[in-house]
């Protein structure tokens, strides 16, 4: 079966105030002591946590797994280790993939964030966003670059799923998923062609970074790419989502697309040819809609209301889900999103409940450990 882990940004904010606090330095310094209070008394230890292109930002990754119960105690695991960390920074976490105050963001030091600063301008000074990447194995890039081919049309779905950044700056943004708007301001994100092989990938990938408009291989922002570092699809469009149990529920439904995928490819059913102009703009529909508003059907690019593109894709995998004994998971946690809203509602809810964004931001830190809001 694939292996499947998971990425979580986090927010870094004070406890009683909300506003996004510059402390990734004092909570990473936090985290190598334990590590290497770990190391002394165990002779192991496992780095999970890094910094991340602002301050106010904290990334984990949790360990590459094959079961989704096992990913959800990961991720409460990693959740809760980072909530205690963060006390060293006089901070608390919150899962939100935009900081529903205003904030003038920090960047972390270092020749790469330097060099990001001098070549992107604001686009590198605002860019304080959370996002949660999904990596599952595949056998190799031939085969990575098959799925990646495949899975195109259903990519926009899981943005509209996690949506979880409805605020900007102080002001309601009008959107669902407002990050994956400020994320594609970056030259390199978004959807990508089909590449029919895993050659013509790297020639792109070389022919990108040959240009010097990006440094390296880091920089390919794809929607959906090819770990640099593990052998592995990655995919990057979900918003950082305040359930814990929504990554799962991602995961589960990712790790469906690559298995679909990949039997597609070996069956020599060929990828479906939409555009990627296309693929823009249901990436567009769904960051402005999240679920309460039309998304773009993965398979028509027509409009169709939310709950029909989820059961879209829900069908496209289903077989994929009964083989990894995932299905009852996903559809327990597809009703669940449907009765109580993603983060986007949640966030907006709380705001008419609570009556000020400061009270989002520390109910929101008050839950993102939790199992269910």
């Amino acid at each position: 079966m694939r292996s499947v882990g998971v990425e979580e940004e986090l927010l870094l904010v004070g406890p009683g105030s909300g506003d996004p606090l510059a402390v990734s330095g004092a909570v990473l310094a936090a985290v190598r002591r334990s590590t290497w209070l770990q190391r002394g008394a165990r002779g192991g230890g496992h780095q999970e946590f890094e910094k991340e292109l602002q301050k106010e930002q904290l990334e984990f990754a949790t360990k590459p797994v094959t079961e989704m119960g096992e990913l959800q105690d990961e991720i409460r695991r990693c959740r809760g280790e980072a909530a205690r960390y963060a006390e060293a920074g006089g901070a608390v976490v919150a899962a939100l993939a935009t900081s529903p105050l205003p904030v003038r963001p920090s960047l972390n030091v270092g020749r790469r964030y330097e060099w990001l600063a001098q070549q992107f301008g604001l686009t590198a000074q605002e860019q304080l966003t959370c996002g949660c990447h999904v990596h599952v194995s595949v056998e190799s890039d031939e085969e990575g670059v098959a799925v990646l081919d495949r899975i195109r049309p259903w990519l926009s779905v899981l943005t509209a799923m996690s949506a979880n950044s409805p605020f900007w700056q102080g002001e309601d943004s009008g959107y669902g998923s407002y990050r994956s708007r400020v994320w594609n301001r970056w030259p390199s994100a978004g959807p990508s062609d089909v590449f029919g092989s895993a050659d013509r990938y790297h020639e792109q990938v070389a022919a990108m970074i040959g240009t010097g408009v990006l440094r390296d291989e880091g920089m390919i922002y794809f929607d959906a790419r090819l770990s640099a570092a593990y052998p592995t699809v990655e995919i990057r469009v979900a918003d950082v989502c305040l359930d814990a149990s929504t990554p799962v529920l991602l995961a589960a439904l990712i790790r469906g697309l690559v298995e679909t995928a990949a039997r597609a490819w070996r069956t020599g059913e060929p990828p479906a040819r939409i555009s990627t102009s296309l693929l823009r703009l249901a990436s567009w529909r769904a960051g402005r809609s999240g679920l309460d508003g039309p998304l773009l059907h993965p398979e028509t690019m027509q409009e169709t209301a939310a709950p029909h593109a989820i059961e879209a894709l829900y069908r496209h995998v289903r077989d994929a889900l009964v083989d990894h004994g995932d299905d009852d998971r996903v559809r327990e946690g597809i009703a669940h999103l449907q009765e109580h809203g993603n983060g986007a509602h949640i966030q907006r809810q709380l705001l008419r409940t609570e009556g000020s964004l400061a009270r989002v931001v520390t109910r929101c830190a008050q839950l993102t450990s939790q199992d269910r809001p």
